[in-house]
């Protein structure tokens, strides 16, 4: 599916993370315009500057959108998120291994039916839309038809998502086991059917460790090798009870993180879920590596599992790659904006202070440069795919309250990150389209392909 050959602007403020402000000063990486112009033409970004300067450039015919009071920022970056996790969000009073076994897999054995997949997938697309999330790396079930569902239903949004199939063969309810074989063979067809498919691309996705034996982990590190640009997702360090359960399940292995290094799936585009209980030597394999880290608060602090040294992980004398994720259901909500304000507290707690510029850096560009993608999405650039996210810092009466004591960028991106929800959305492109618009009568949601039902 093609993005539309019609061009588009969008016009009002705006900002845009240029650089890295856990390396450089804050202020130096955001570029902003009290009033921009970003162009669109076939879903990719054309030009972006001040309006003053472009609006001579512009064709007579193109169609401008004008977002005085609002602003325009790219589209958010979820780095860590279960979809089938959706039906048992805010399950009460329980720690990661006995919540996985109490609630998470009897959720994802519904996932058997295909039909429950469609709908599950259907909600959990237009929950991201809703929330400005333009790209996430998303964990399935072990059932082939979930991945199928996911990617069917993105692909109707022409949305640049990272998915895959969950791989467990021990350690969960025999309903919810493949095979090092079977996983190997369902990956490898969902791989061929879907990655560079349109928008899609395919993540290998052993659970964790624990739910894995050598044997599945080693097939995982041959499924990388089959084609150019997958991804590996899995979790690491995020409960000191799983942490010392796989130290005696792998006995062998050094560390945690030294399971996924032994099989070959520690690497450039490998996103490792939580790492809230990392020591230094499993940082510094993951800078040597570029192995990338999804910093998960909302889910670490409902789950009781720890805080996330962010502030270490990111240490400029040897940078871990990290973004944004929501986790969902540990987590508490898809809105980037309410995890940011979870993220700018665990950074309290563990005596840092998380700035504005720093937290939309995770949501945006940080979480495409720890995808390997910040060439294509994450930024407002020419060159760049138009994923957009237009943010409405007035979107309750608080807001709007508070946002009249705004005296600077930094301030109103901080009153979105820590007061902002889906409520704040006022619309989400994807690819140039307008697939989402909280002011739309009836059905705020445009799907690039209408539905067949």
């Amino acid at each position: 599916m093609n993005p539309p050959g019609c061009s588009i602007a969008l016009r009002g403020p705006a900002a845009t993370l240029t650089g890295n402000p856990f390396e450089q000063p804050s202020r130096a990486c955001l570029a902003t315009h009290d009033d921009a112009l970003v162009v669109i033409e076939n879903g990719i970004i054309t030009a972006f500057g001040p309006y003053a300067a472009l609006r001579d450039t512009l064709p007579a015919s193109i169609e401008i959108v004008h977002y005085p009071d609002n602003l325009i920022v790219p589209g958010f970056i979820d780095a860590h998120v279960h979809y089938p996790q959706m039906q048992m969000i805010g399950a009460f009073g329980a720690q990661l291994l006995e919540w996985l076994e109490t609630y998470t897999f009897p959720a994802e054995m519904s996932f058997a039916d295909a039909a429950h997949a469609q709908r599950v997938a259907h909600l959990f697309l237009r929950e991201l839309l809703r929330a400005g999330t333009t790209t996430a790396m998303v964990y399935c079930t072990v059932h082939p038809h979930s991945v199928d569902a996911f990617f069917a239903e993105a692909e109707r949004f022409d949305a640049r998502m990272i998915a895959g199939k969950v791989l467990m063969d021990r350690n969960a309810p025999a309903a919810l086991l493949d095979t090092a074989q079977r996983g190997y063979d369902e990956s490898l067809a969902l791989i061929e059917r879907w990655h560079g498919r349109g928008r899609a691309l395919y993540s290998v996705t052993p659970r964790f460790a624990p739910t894995s034996t050598d044997a599945q982990l080693d097939a995982a590190g041959a499924l990388l090798k089959t084609r150019n640009g997958l991804f590996l997702q899995t979790h690491l360090c995020e409960n000191p009870g799983e942490v010392e359960w796989v130290r005696a399940l792998f006995p062998a292995r050094a560390s945690y993180l030294d399971v996924y290094a032994h099989a070959g799936l520690v690497g450039p585009r490998s996103m490792f879920g939580h790492g809230v209980h990392l020591h230094e030597g499993d940082f510094c394999t993951c800078h040597q590596s570029g192995a990338a880290l999804a910093h998960c608060p909302t889910s670490n602090l409902f789950l009781g599992s720890g805080l996330f040294r962010l502030f270490d992980a990111v240490d400029p004398r040897r940078p871990v790659k990290v973004g944004l994720g929501t986790d969902v259901g540990g987590g508490t909500s898809l809105s980037q904006l309410q995890t940011l304000n979870e993220a700018y507290k665990v950074a309290a707690l563990t005596g840092h202070r998380l700035d504005a510029v720093q937290g939309f850096y995770l949501a945006t560009l940080g979480g495409a440069r720890a995808l390997g993608l910040e060439e294509r999405i994450g930024r407002l650039a020419p060159g760049t795919e138009a994923d957009i996210c237009v943010l409405d810092p007035k979107a309750t009466p608080f807001m709007d309250f508070r946002a009249g004591y705004c005296s600077s960028i930094e301030e109103l991106l901080f009153l979105l990150m820590t007061l902002g929800d889906d409520r704040a959305v006022r619309a989400t492109y994807v690819a140039g389209r307008r697939v989402y618009d909280r002011e739309r009568a009836g059905d705020p949601f445009m799907p690039a392909v209408p539905s067949q039902e």
